[in-house]
């Protein structure tokens, strides 16, 4: 390629102090609590064990792209799906950012937007203390800017956690990052947690000071996967309410919750008018797939025939208007394009996580059939678009 690309999903791995080198000292017994059991750690995070992930210390860990046929639905025939699990020694790149810099040089990377692994499990845990939330997510922002900064040298974009539970909060936090050079956010695609076990929309009007100050400061929100409260739904057909990544899953549950959270995530957004009370609010979703959009699109249109005074203007022209997504590699790029238009797609490789590819670049093998500018967008311009002006 004569560019370098920028790649829109990457991830490192956290310390055992991610959340708590900053934490008050008040907060203690409420957040994150490593805990020793022998040979093996455990996180308890507020009253309970939490197996979000199964090794918090991350030391072995699995290597990077190995699971790649399990999640495409590829396995070879004869072979069984659990012999693709692969773990090696913790690499110094995944918590070293002068590292990293290099490993993306050498992967022919011009910049990664770097998302948490054990984060995304965190704010479903906490659902039910907001005060522990908030606490929590802002010492892990200020862990962030220690051992990663927000842009450095400008290649590692780190992705620091916002959460609306608290819009007051929320406020503050975001002119704190923006201090420090924040150049995008992530918020949790699920309901906001409320006083009382109470949820609110996304899209709830107590949310507008939030949104409105996002899209003032040109700042992007991502929607990444991770824990999303939904196994709720999959307990009510007999699974297990507990997220665990890769621990024993009941089948059905993969069925039930799906893609669910960032389809209902987009739609309250829609919906409740976000993007017409703001219009410059930027969003992307970041592993979650797009096979989802297809269908939000044909329910939001048929909701709007049906109740035209809610929607100011078409759901699908607000969708390829304020929408960025990272589809999975096994599906349809053009019938995205079509939909959303190639503008608003996005590279993203998982890396270095198991179900993600072993080596970013591949990604490029599944762009058959876009020309050369179409290519570059996708790989590269488009993710400069979502950050705004300058890197």
């Amino acid at each position: 390629m004569e560019f370098r690309p920028i790649d829109a999903d990457n991830h490192y791995y956290e310390p055992l102090d991610a959340f708590t080198r900053h934490l008050d000292k008040e907060f203690r017994t409420r957040g994150i609590r490593p805990v020793q059991d022998g040979k093996r750690v455990h996180l308890l995070i507020g009253d309970r064990a939490n197996r979000f992930i199964p090794n918090p210390t991350f030391d072995p860990i699995i290597v990077p792209g190995c699971l790649d046929p399990l999640f495409r639905g590829q396995i070879p025939e004869g072979v069984d799906p659990a012999s693709l699990m692969q773990v090696e020694p913790l690499r110094a790149e995944y918590r070293d950012r002068d590292q990293r810099v290099a490993v993306a040089e050498q992967q022919g990377l011009e910049a990664v937007l770097l998302f948490p692994t054990l984060g995304c499990g965190v704010e479903e845990a906490l659902t039910k203390d907001i005060g522990a939330t908030m606490a929590s997510l802002g010492a892990f922002n200020r862990w962030l800017e220690d051992d990663w900064g927000y842009n450095y040298r400008g290649r590692l974009i780190a992705v620091p956690m916002l959460s609306l539970a608290d819009p007051d909060l929320a406020l503050a936090e975001i002119d704190r990052l923006l201090e420090r050079g924040a150049r995008i956010v992530h918020i949790r695609p699920a309901p906001v947690p409320g006083a009382n076990g109470a949820a609110r929309s996304l899209g709830d009007t107590a949310h507008d000071p939030v949104w409105s100050k996002l899209a003032e400061a040109s700042l992007p929100v991502a929607f990444h996967l991770g824990d999303s409260g939904y196994n709720r739904f999959a307990a009510a057909w007999g699974a297990s309410e507990t997220f665990e990544a890769f621990g024993k899953t009941d089948v059905l549950s993969r069925i039930v919750v799906s893609d669910r959270a960032i389809h209902d995530t987009i739609a309250s957004l829609v919906v409740d008018g976000v993007f017409s009370r703001h219009p410059n609010l930027r969003v992307a979703s970041i592993e979650n797939g797009s096979d989802w959009v297809h269908l939000l699109v044909k329910r939001l249109r048929k909701q709007a025939n049906q109740t035209p005074w809610v929607f100011k203007d078409d759901p699908r022209d607000t969708i390829r208007q304020h929408v960025w997504m990272t589809p999975y590699c096994e599906e349809d790029f053009h019938a995205l394009a079509e939909l959303i238009g190639v503008e608003r797609i996005l590279f993203g490789s998982d890396w270095p996580h198991g179900e993600g590819l072993a080596q970013p670049l591949d990604f490029e093998k599944e762009l058959a059939g876009f020309d050369d500018e179409e290519v570059r967008m996708i790989m590269r311009d488009n993710c400069l678009e979502l950050l705004g002006s300058g890197r």
